[in-house]
């Protein structure tokens, strides 16, 4: 596989998913006079157009894509060209009804959406090679094409299927992991409910059952269902290497912990040429700008550091929540380059032009429905004005601070029945954490368990169900190192094969962490505990609390009431050179800081008293020079401090000692002493 590279792109990546097919042509040049009036630079196009492109099995019909990406190249737009193989065409369904999905429950799927797939599905397979094969062929010399879109979002809206077939090629998966069936019936543990199996053959995918499925199954079929579309992948990957080598691979990424769990994005890292992803808002009612700087700063984690590249976000409101509020003005421009500080080589949108027809028809867009007098077209504009002025951060990288631990195979093993609460949520608190951070102006690279963690001052750690001895040992080595570390409650508990570890719990985080713990206390719905610290501090938690017996760790805080009342309720280890924090209940954000003072201490992290809450302040560096983005998410403006003076780049005026940004609106300062920008 090459090494992660981007797209041909003279400056930054601006534009969106383009859909020519749903208009007709004299709309396609109105379009491209408009890219270049908005800046645009790339599209993405034919992600759903299989159906128009093989019009039946074996007859294709490219002649309309032909004058849609010689129109493009004549104005200077470049391509991200996709393999339509998230929708096969109703023509395929009818010769191949078994390869519509088959749910848990053994209910078949019906054509009629999106990413209706049985990914193991030897029919699928072969036409979308065949259809990868065609599409590449036709257009390898085109000189639009900058990057290929392999599929679209993995993983949404169907991830596994439970089909005969499926149960065929998860024997055959489980019989490479685990070797003979012996093997297979110790680390599923077999023995409990008598479910001991004698052959492969006897295996099925975990369907309805009247109690609780064996856990270490669903985990292993949530592996198989990630692999099996993984190996689809590959293998339209390898077609495109082979047959346009040096044009980059990307597939859509949508690494949002609210927007797709399904997929283990550590491993699909590895395989793509150019990282990118889709990110959308939630509407919870939290901070909505906190959620974008997650997001990003866990996608360019999977990319390993590198600059990745933002592939699908929206210009305003979308469609698929209860309730679609409208971006605030300003907004759009925040989010875009919120995700441009923390590494993005762009910002694409889904979509150019807004759909008169189907599901997203009220999806935003770029070109609204009513058009250029629009102030999402007005806001579009200046936007794609400012990626311009912003080229000369290409190839430059995102100066990270701290680390926080994630992991899919964890979340995935959590996510089981029979667990000691269910409103424990590992998402909620890899949210409260990174809130935490966020608020400390600290920016964040998320890190595998197992992975190197020396660079980094403080590690958090906000939910670790499943932690392999590996990970145990590593954590303990980052510590010993003169790291600080963070674990929350419930972590270290099992193995990779959702075993309790031999021994008291936290498994295999008890020694890095100097305690065990000898019984947890879930709390029900509404009742809350307090716990007391240095100072005569206090603080109110709820959901969680824990007895714990400290071995080697001293109290830092302890219960003041509830279950655990006069046990050790925040516990802090000294271990080598460094020092290891254990939190055994649940803490909102504002707590979580209180509490975690100490720890911020340890690592040598002071609070940023001199940059304002709501503001985010980020650094890219590298061969073009030093730059400090300030987005202002707040209403008041706000005065930075600033290392260095230089070159504020969106407006072109000199930044001296301090940078002062109005509400709702970003700078970006290339100071001085770096080489030039330009």
């Amino acid at each position: 596989m090459p090494e992660n590279t981007h797209p041909a792109l003279p400056t930054l990546a601006f534009g969106g998913d383009y859909n020519p097919e749903q208009w007709s042509e004299d709309v396609w040049r109105e379009d491209v006079r408009l890219m270049r009036e908005a800046g645009a630079t790339l599209v993405s196009v034919g992600i759903f157009s299989w159906a128009l492109l093989e019009t039946q099995e074996g007859v294709h019909d490219f002649g309309w894509l032909d004058r849609v990406l010689d129109l493009l190249h004549e104005h200077g737009i470049r391509v991200d060209l996709a393999t339509p193989t998230v929708t096969p065409p109703a023509w395929f369904y009818r010769a191949h009804p078994d390869a519509l999905p088959v749910t848990s429950e053994g209910v078949r799927y019906a054509f009629g959406s999106r990413g209706a797939i049985c990914h193991s599905n030897p029919a699928y397979r072969a036409a979308a090679a065949r259809i990868t094969t065609a599409v590449a062929t036709r257009y390898a010399d085109h000189p639009a094409l900058v990057m290929w879109h392999v599929h679209n979002e993995y993983g949404a809206p169907v991830s596994a299927c439970y089909c005969d077939g499926c149960g065929a090629h998860f024997r055959r998966w489980l019989a490479a992991r685990h070797g003979t069936v012996e093997v297979l019936n110790e680390a599923w543990g077999t023995a409990f409910w008598g479910q001991r199996y004698t052959s492969y053959e006897q295996i099925d995918p975990p369907r309805l059952t009247p109690g609780v499925c064996n856990p270490a199954q669903q985990l292993d079929y949530k592996r198989f269902a990630d692999a099996t579309m993984r190996e689809n992948f590959r293998t339209e990957r390898d077609i495109l290497h082979r047959l346009t080598p040096g044009v980059p691979v990307t597939t859509n990424f949508m690494t949002a912990l609210a927007q797709c769990e399904s997929v283990d994005y550590w491993a699909w890292g590895r395989e793509v040429d150019v990282v990118s992803n889709d990110h959308y808002l939630i509407t919870d009612g939290r901070r909505t700008h906190v959620n974008p700087a997650m997001t990003a700063d866990l996608t360019r984690s999977v990319a390993g550091g590198a600059p990745w590249l933002l592939l699908e976000h929206s210009t305003s409101g979308v469609n698929w929540q209860p309730r679609n509020p409208a971006k605030a003005p300003g907004q759009m421009a925040r989010n875009s380059l919120a995700n441009v500080a923390r590494g993005s080589e762009g910002a694409m949108f889904f979509q150019w032009r807004q759909s008169r027809r189907g599901s997203e028809k009220f999806h935003s867009a770029m070109l609204p429905h009513g058009g250029t007098g629009t102030r999402v077209w007005r806001e579009v504009v200046r936007l794609g004005a400012d990626m311009g002025a912003l080229a000369c951060l290409k190839g430059t990288r995102t100066v990270a601070d701290v680390a926080m631990v994630w992991d899919w195979h964890s979340w995935w093993a959590q996510g089981a029945e029979g667990q000691p609460s269910v409103d424990h949520d590992p998402r909620e608190r890899a949210d409260s954490f990174y809130e935490v951070l966020y608020d400390r102006h600290l920016t964040v690279d998320f890190a595998h368990p197992e992975a190197d963690l020396s660079a980094y001052p403080l590690v958090v750690v906000p939910a670790l169900y499943l932690a392999t001895e590996s990970a145990g040992s590593n954590l303990r080595r980052y510590v010993e190192g003169g790291g600080t570390l963070v674990v929350s409650y419930f972590s270290g508990i099992v193995d990779e094969n959702d075993a309790v570890h031999p021994g008291p719990c936290p498994g295999a985080l008890r020694e890095v962490l100097g305690l065990t713990v000898e019984e947890w206390s879930p709390l029900l719905p509404g009742d809350t505990v307090r716990i007391e610290g240095p100072g005569g501090a206090s603080a109110d938690a709820d959901v969680w609390s824990e007895s714990l017996v400290p071995k080697g760790a001293e109290s830092v805080w302890s219960y003041a009431d509830g279950p655990a009342a006069g046990s050790p309720a925040v516990t802090r280890h000294r271990s080598g050179a460094g020092t290891a924090w254990y939190l055994s209940t649940r803490l909102g954000p504002r707590e979580l800081d209180t509490v975690l003072r100490g720890a911020f201490a340890d690592a040598g992290l002071p609070p940023r008293d001199d940059l304002p809450h709501d503001v985010e302040v980020v650094r890219r560096s590298g061969g073009s020079g030093e730059y400090l983005f300030v987005l202002n998410h707040s209403g008041e403006p706000a005065h930075v401090p600033l290392p260095a003076p230089g070159t504020e780049l969106l407006s072109g005026g000199r930044a001296d000692d301090r940078l002062t940004v109005l509400p709702g609106d970003v700078g970006v300062v290339h100071l001085d002493g770096s080489r030039p920008a330009g």
